[in-house]
């Protein structure tokens, strides 16, 4: 049996007997009549399902709605197997197959940048791959500055992204910077190259660098473990930072030992192929045949491609795009606008904490005391030394004073000696005058 229900003048809904309920939330306390005849106090609590834990499966809708966007760059000699690892990654024919130049062909003098870019649709999401290759990186008798076009290229995308971020309407921004770059080392066995290190050094601070062995298949496993070593050395000594798996707090074992796992194949030792072979067995796997057996591309067994795809696709695409915007992106930036001058207020949208500000204006207080301490110290040592120059001066004229007072005493001492001891030989006192006075009246007579 359901109630009735009546809109009462405030807006809630009152039941057939006088109850009241607001938004469908019941009362947590009965009706209490009122003493003074007023209507009964409703004391109400929020209930339910409220649903802000929906928040990722929001974002992911949108996410999905949105599509991705995600740009790779391929980097190494001719022959190593670029376009065919790309094709293997994604599976898909990104790239068509090469013919070989005739040797009297015109080679290129110096290295080209070419951009493929492919909508791949996976399970409903769509993402927007674009890859970077640079054909002829490597492949010259004199190979000096052969990265600086990549470097400019890398820049040029940077600056893309930085002139649409100030323009007046952000709405519509395509993110066209290079968010990973596989490079591709030769299968010498022995140690990185002069230009291998070169490289790496010139682009580690501006892309994701993620070294990679080309071929692999002509290596054994002793000297795939020993030349991975040699490259691990030679880049740090060289203080090459290259792209590692981060690990996040309150992760499960079970993606840290991912996590740990990946980082422990770099560099990743690969073989490409995609076309389908049989095995022994009658397996058809993408691989390729030998005399010797069948290398398969999708057996970790055989190389290292299935951890390099389920680093670079699968599990870290994102960290990898927030790297590049977070790091790379915001340090270039910063390097670019001190460069033009611009200055950063740093007092413009600061966030404040109340307890560093207290602090600061505790030490700013502090150090306003000392100067005013130091001030007054200075002051009064000042009039000390005013005082002190006054009481010796004035100390010099006292006695300067008292040696002419004594110096008058003494002569008048001596005078009164003298005149004494004229009276006391009978001596007139003033016996020059007596003979002149005589003389003058001796020259009257």
């Amino acid at each position: 049996m359901t109630d009735s229900f009546v809109s009462s003048a405030n807006g809630d809904s009152l039941t057939a007997n006088g109850a009241s309920r607001l938004n469908g939330s019941s009362p947590s306390l009965p009706q209490q009549p009122s003493e003074t005849g007023s209507a009964p106090i409703i004391r109400k609590k929020l209930n339910g399902y409220v649903g802000f834990a929906n928040l990722p499966n929001q974002v992911h809708r949108k996410s999905v709605r949105k599509g991705f966007q995600f740009t790779t760059m391929v980097v190494g000699e001719s022959g190593l197997g670029k376009s065919t690892l790309i094709n293997t990654l994604f599976n898909t024919g990104l790239y068509p197959p090469k013919e070989p130049l005739p040797p009297s062909a015109e080679r290129p003098q110096t290295v080209a940048i070419e951009s493929i870019s492919a909508d791949i649709e996976e399970n409903g999401v769509r993402l927007r791959l674009t890859v970077v290759d640079t054909p002829g990186f490597g492949d010259f008798v004199n190979n000096e500055e052969s990265w600086k076009p990549i470097v400019e290229n890398i820049e040029s995308r940077f600056d893309s992204y930085l002139e649409q971020e100030n323009r007046v309407n952000r709405q519509k921004i395509a993110d066209n910077r290079v968010h990973a770059c596989l490079y591709f080392i030769q299968p010498t066995g022995h140690s990185l190259k002069p230009i291998d290190v070169e490289f790496m050094r010139q682009l580690h601070t501006k892309v994701n660098l993620i070294p990679v062995i080309a071929k692999a298949d002509t290596l054994t496993d002793e000297e795939v473990a020993d030349f991975k070593a040699r490259i691990l050395a030679d880049i740090a000594h060289h203080n090459i930072h290259i792209f590692q798996a981060p690990t996040y707090e309150n992760e499960d074992e079970e993606a840290l030992a991912e996590a740990e796992e990946i980082a422990g194949q770099i560099p990743f030792a690969v073989v490409g192929s995609d076309h389908l072979v049989k095995t022994l067995d009658g397996r058809e796997v993408r691989g390729r045949a030998y005399p010797w057996g069948v290398v398969e591309v999708d057996n970790e067994d055989h190389c290292d491609f299935v951890k390099l795809r389920q680093m670079l696709v699968r599990t870290y695409m994102e960290e990898l795009r927030e790297y590049t915007n977070d790091v790379l992106y915001e340090n270039w930036r910063t390097q670019k606008l001190v460069s033009m001058g611009v200055v950063q207020d740093q007092s413009v949208f600061k966030e404040i904490n109340p307890a560093s500000r207290m602090q600061e204006e505790r030490v700013m207080h502090e150090a306003k005391l000392a100067k005013m301490e130091a001030e007054m110290k200075m002051v009064f040592q000042q009039k000390v030394q005013e005082k002190e120059a006054k009481l010796k001066q004035s100390e010099e004229e006292l006695y300067a004073r008292h040696r002419e007072m004594k110096e008058a005493l003494e002569k008048q001492r001596a005078d009164l000696e003298d005149k004494k001891r004229r009276i006391e030989s009978g001596r007139p006192l003033t016996p020059e005058k007596t003979n002149q006075t005589r003389k003058k009246g001796f020259l009257r007579a």
